[in-house]
């Protein structure tokens, strides 16, 4: 089978370009490809929350609901941001678009460092997390934990590269079997519970917590509260992604993005209402909030199991969030000459394949490096997604600053988009300010309280990212600035040599033709070969005379080194020709290449 037949296997017949629209995704698959992160965080959210309480004894756990609750405020703030940032920009781009367009260059490249980051650690995190609810079911399993997790990542990167609309299609019954099995845990435990018949653990009656003013009291607090607005990762991916949405794509994109807050806040309220009232506790072992809920609901019987199973595979699906935004992201970034343009290539799917081989390779070395703990990475997870949601509600409140001076007859068009006149304009522009401000608390509180367990590596990681942006696009800066016809006189257009070089290393079938097709070019046709001993370089000249009917006319230069490396001096002769014999002319080489497109092979150049 050929490389191109395997392709197709693999990856599937290529699709033309026209078939773009087709490959779009309606709100069912939306759903499960972009909001499957958010929704797959109450599997760990409440628990986040509440192993950080935990440092202040099980009787601090009482405040597991109302941090729950906050952050569930939290997250309607922000998602009411992000409908307005779709309506606004609806060409994609989220919180980079909306960050270069209100407030400069510099904090859209801080905004896409940090989505960059958290995307990577999206995949990474989002499968260990799988991995740990499969091994807790099946504890024997546990050894195996990393090498599951890396080819987790290796089958989601072959089903991205397959197409958009394929892998929604593959990704929808897990995240809807989860949703709709948690809701069945929660509607059972708020029936016994109104009932009476909840199953309760028993608590320590002794153990008692600080008084409220006590300072530590409250940085555990806001520790926690931060901890748990983990359950905010990955809002922002409807917003990158608008234009994968089918027409007309803001409005499906907005209610996407509705459909997604309800889903999971109310399986985060659920989970932390439950929590809290059974008086479950973080385990050290290996096994779950969720896993512990599930079985003190419904039993260990069909439904924990569902629960299970699908807890595991939406954590494992939910890193598609980061396979779909991270390569959109990049092809943005490449559009505006901050990433190489390869970046913006699509394969035969339609998909920027690239930027997802590159996505599941950052994955892969992180979830070694951290052996596959989710726990241990959650510190790096959040600060990123925080600081995109602070620029990006910063630059949202300050675009509705701008609109509430419009007329309602004006239209302001901006460096990317074009706003008129709304009403209710002061109020969103409140909503922006107090969620940018919320969430720059929350920031600052991550990176205070998780610096020294890993946070640093991030707050090192996003300045060195905008450096290498930065690095990229003057690169390009220099490229287009070297290539550019403005100005340029015919007298600085270099003539080509009339002399063509031919490397060779043997004369055959192939160097002959290589040999051929140079004499098309230049009357002068010279053949250079780096000899190592005496025999090559005899047998060199015995064959040229052979094939006197085609090398008549050409010139064979053999050049004797005493060493390996035949590259070096390969360079240098082709160097000196040029300076000696045509200084101020552009020199011509014809490098022959052997390329097997089949099994037997066929030779071209």
């Amino acid at each position: 089978m050929t490389c191109s037949g395997l392709n197709r296997v693999l990856i599937g017949r290529p699709f033309p370009t026209r078939d773009e629209l087709h490959e779009r995704l309606d709100n069912v698959r939306a759903l499960t490809i972009f909001a499957s992160d958010p929704i797959s965080s109450n599997a760990y959210a409440t628990e986040a929350i509440m192993s950080i309480l935990l440092l202040l004894g099980t009787a601090a756990l009482r405040w597991t609901l109302p941090l729950a609750l906050g952050v569930a405020a939290l997250v309607l703030i922000v998602v009411t941001s992000y409908i307005q940032t779709i309506r606004h920009y609806p060409d994609g781009g989220g919180a980079y678009t909306v960050t270069k367009d209100n407030l400069g260059v510099t904090p859209s490249l801080i905004a896409a460092a940090s989505l960059l980051i958290d995307y990577v650690l999206t995949v990474a995190v989002s499968i260990s997390a799988g991995m740990r609810a499969l091994t807790s079911a099946f504890p024997s399993l546990e050894s195996y934990v990393v090498p599951m997790a890396v080819m987790t990542v290796v089958v989601l990167m072959w089903i991205n590269l397959r197409g958009i609309r394929e892998s929604g299609s593959i990704f929808a019954l897990p995240t809807y079997a989860f949703i709709g099995g948690v809701l069945v845990v929660i509607g059972m435990g708020l029936f016994q519970m109104a009932t009476g018949t909840l199953a309760v653990n028993e608590v320590a009656s002794a153990e008692t917590i600080p008084p409220v003013t006590n300072v530590f009291l409250i940085w555990v607090l806001v520790r926690a509260f931060a901890a748990g607005c983990t359950a905010l990762t990955g809002i922002e991916a409807i917003s990158n992604g608008v234009q994968a949405f089918k027409k007309p794509e803001a409005e499906n994109a907005i209610k996407t993005m509705v459909a997604m807050g309800v889903a999971a806040m109310t399986l985060f309220i659920g989970i932390s209402l439950l929590a809290s009232r059974i008086h479950l506790i973080p385990s050290e072992g290996s096994e779950t909030i969720l896993s512990q809920l599930t079985r003190n609901v419904a039993g260990t019987g069909i439904l924990y199991y569902w629960v299970q199973a699908f807890t595991m595979l939406i954590l494992v699906l939910a890193a598609n969030t980061g396979f779909q935004d991270f390569p959109r992201l990049s092809s943005y970034l490449s559009r505006d000459g901050f990433m190489p343009r390869w970046m913006q290539h699509r394969g035969d799917r339609l998909v920027y394949d690239v930027g997802i081989v590159t996505l599941s390779l950052f994955a892969i070395v992180i979830i070694i490096l951290f052996r596959a703990d989710e726990i241990a990475m959650l510190p790096l997870y959040a600060l990123g997604v925080m600081l995109s949601f602070t620029l990006s509600q910063t630059s949202m409140g300050r675009l509705m600053g701008r609109i509430a001076h419009l007329k309602p007859s004006e239209t302001l068009k901006t460096h990317v988009t074009e706003v008129h006149y709304e009403r209710g304009i002061v109020w969103k522009r409140v909503m922006n300010i107090v969620g940018a401000t919320a969430t720059g608390i929350v920031l600052v509180a991550l990176t205070v309280t998780k610096f020294m367990e890993g946070a640093w590596i991030v707050v090192l990681a996003i300045p060195l990212i905008v450096v290498g942006l930065r690095a990229v696009k003057r690169h390009y800066g220099h490229v287009a600035e070297t290539l550019r016809v403005r100005d340029m006189v015919l007298e600085e257009v270099r003539p080509i040599a009339d002399t063509v070089i031919v490397p060779i290393a043997d004369l055959h079938r192939g160097s002959l033709m290589a040999l051929q097709y140079a004499r098309h070019f230049a009357p002068n046709v010279m053949a250079l070969a780096i000899v190592t001993n005496e025999a090559n370089e005899q047998r060199l000249r015995e064959r040229w005379q052979k094939f006197a009917t085609i090398t008549n006319g050409m010139q064979l230069n053999l050049v004797s080194y005493d060493y390996r490396d035949i590259l070096t001096p390969l360079v240098e002769t082709i160097e000196t020709i040029k300076d000696e014999q045509h200084p101020n002319e552009e020199l011509m080489v014809v490098i022959p290449e052997f390329v097997a497109d089949s099994w037997g092979g066929e030779f071209t150049t």
